[in-house]
């Protein structure tokens, strides 16, 4: 039998933070971090919800969930950067984990960023374009690793966004035969 206040933490939340349901343009997600405590044991650091803020000007919402200045990072240190998400790239940091919300119809720019990106689809549908016009579909529980290559995401949907966590960690430039592939915003 389970002890009343361990059964009471198993209970189902009344509004979970991501569901598979249709995602929504105002939605929050949940953050918990965790650290130590000065003894060294395992502590909740942050149990919040973030907000996914719209970009200005484009029909995409995105917000950092966490980030970190160095690589490896260094879970010593208690720090947690705040960061104008622009919701492409690294912005000055070693590695960004961002959830991202494309609205319907949206089509980001063609960029390719100094990192190694795993991109997970959590819900909707999410076209991936690559050089010579190479279209790949993804849909709800697909993930891509994408590797410093030239790219655009696609909203196929025009009526259901699509949500995607992201992680980005640093990488070096890119060099085919000798020529270096610069990044492109």
């Amino acid at each position: 039998m389970l002890a009343g206040s361990y059964a009471a933490r198993l209970a189902p939340r009344e509004e979970p933070a991501l569901t598979m349901r249709k995602a929504s343009m105002g939605d929050k997600v949940r953050r918990v971090v965790t650290a130590h405590d000065v003894m060294g044991h395992a502590v909740v650091q942050a149990d919040e919800k973030v907000a996914v803020p719209g970009l200005p000007g484009e029909n995409v919402r995105s917000a950092v969930i966490w980030a970190t200045g160095t690589v490896p990072a260094d879970n010593s240190v208690d720090v947690e950067i705040d960061l104008q998400d622009d919701g492409r790239s690294l912005t000055g940091t070693a590695s960004v984990l961002r959830i991202v919300e494309f609205g319907p119809g949206y089509a980001s720019p063609r960029n390719r960023t100094l990192s190694i990106d795993y991109l997970f689809v959590l819900s909707g549908e999410l076209e991936l374009e690559l050089d010579q016009g190479t279209l790949v579909r993804l849909y709800q529980g697909d993930i891509v690793v994408q590797r410093g290559t030239s790219h655009q995401w696609r909203n196929p949907s025009q009526d259901t966004p699509c949500r995607v966590l992201v992680s980005m960690i640093e990488a070096r430039m890119v060099s085919i035969g000798g020529a270096v592939l610069q990044p492109a915003p």
